[in-house]
């Protein structure tokens, strides 16, 4: 048995519980107010961060089994209380310490927007199974819907059923964002399409210009907080319009990925988006071919979108010093469709299909993809 009192072995285990939100461990976030012992006996005091927090019973579950799982421990109790609005605010500073722009040039979080020339090419569906991917590979991802006239992210990451939709937790000025298949991800729809006080689902449009969007882009950047992520993806509404100019804007060092379908009528018009992302600085890393031509059982193919497209419009963007590569070509895939309707992404519930093996590989290719790191300030500072 240890020498160390059982209360402080006890407050170590609780503290190194992770908060399923703001994923840190809750003594790092000064949630452990208090663990006394009497004999093998246990008592364990937390705050949460709110009144109502989501994700109470989780933490109160984690917190009892860390406690239990210490040797020497008997009874465990749990005593759950909130913190104080001046605890609160000292968590947000430290969790935000800098108000602003959190995915700036200086910022080692790698931003790719996806986008595409027309709607109806799947690429919401292709960025919410590539977020998934890349976090199924160990990787911090965020994902931010910035299609705010067709949102259409909370449903395929399972953050929607039945017409009601999970909505961010509010910490005094900060935002946490609901975590889907291990993505953390923010929608105007989650703000919309939640049910009212009488369980009865609601429904919401947007119906707003330029200005607006602007601000609900900017504000989806600076008041979420998304924490340390390796990689924040950005489902960009189709075309060329407000949206994309404000994100050229606001994040110009952004990687763009353009998704496109074999047919012509769709990648002719795909150009277009990455040539206008080039123009604020921006840099197409990538094309996406979905809706490609699939293997029949039979051993036959079926091209419904003809093919090509995908080629096509990597041929385009590509100028002398920036060849730009097809990173996928996702063929037509009814587990897909019949997965992105159930909030299951298909990389989870059809690893096998041919599908979700394409984009697996494009998880691949986009995480081996080297980083624009030159004139970016990094978080060291050389030995004196």
């Amino acid at each position: 048995m240890s020498d160390t009192p059982l209360a402080d072995r006890v407050r170590d285990a609780v503290g190194r519980v992770s908060d399923p939100e703001l994923r840190r461990p809750l003594s790092e976030l000064d949630m452990v107010r208090g663990v006394t012992a009497e004999g093998s006996d246990v008592n364990v005091e937390i705050a949460l961060t709110i009144v109502g927090c989501p994700a109470a019973a989780r933490i109160e579950a984690d917190v009892r089994a860390a406690a239990e799982s210490v040797p020497g421990v008997g009874a465990v109790s749990i005593d759950v209380g909130v913190m104080t609005p001046a605890e609160r605010q000292a968590l947000t500073a430290r969790l935000r310490p800098v108000r602003g722009m959190p995915f700036g040039p200086d910022s080692l979080t790698r931003v790719i927007a996806v986008t595409s020339g027309k709607g109806g090419v799947g690429k919401s569906t292709v960025t919410a199974n590539l977020a998934v991917a890349l976090a199924q590979r160990g990787l911090a991802v965020g994902l931010l819907d910035a299609d705010v006239h067709g949102f259409s992210i909370p449903p395929l990451l399972g953050l929607a059923k039945d017409g009601v939709v999970v909505q961010p937790t509010r910490v005094d000025q900060l935002m946490l964002p609901p975590v889907g298949h291990g993505v953390k991800a923010i929608s105007i729809g989650m703000f919309l399409q939640g049910a009212d006080s009488a369980g009865n689902p609601a429904t919401g449009a947007v119906a707003w210009r330029g200005p607006m969007l602007h601000r609900t882009v900017q504000q989806f950047l600076t008041d979420v907080y998304f924490g340390d992520l390796d990689v924040l993806l950005l489902d960009m509404p189709p075309g060329t319009g407000d949206v994309a100019i404000s994100v050229g804007q606001l994040l110009p060092h952004a990687d763009v990925l353009v998704v496109t379908t074999p047919q012509a009528a769709a990648s002719d018009v795909a150009v277009r988006s990455g040539l206008v992302a080039r123009q604020t600085g921006q840099r197409v890393i990538g094309v996406v071919e979905n809706m490609a031509p699939m293997t029949l059982p039979d051993g036959s193919v079926m091209d419904l979108f003809g093919s090509g497209g995908g080629a096509s419009v990597a041929a385009a963007l590509s100028v002398d010093d920036a060849e730009v590569p097809v990173l996928a070509s996702i063929p037509l895939s009814p587990a897909l469709r019949a997965s992105s309707d159930a909030g299951d992404p298909v990389v989870l519930s059809h690893p096998d299909d041919a599908a979700s093996q394409e984009i697996a590989r494009l998880a691949e290719r986009i995480a081996a993809q080297p980083r624009r790191l030159a004139g970016r300030k990094l978080p060291i500072a050389p030995a004196r």
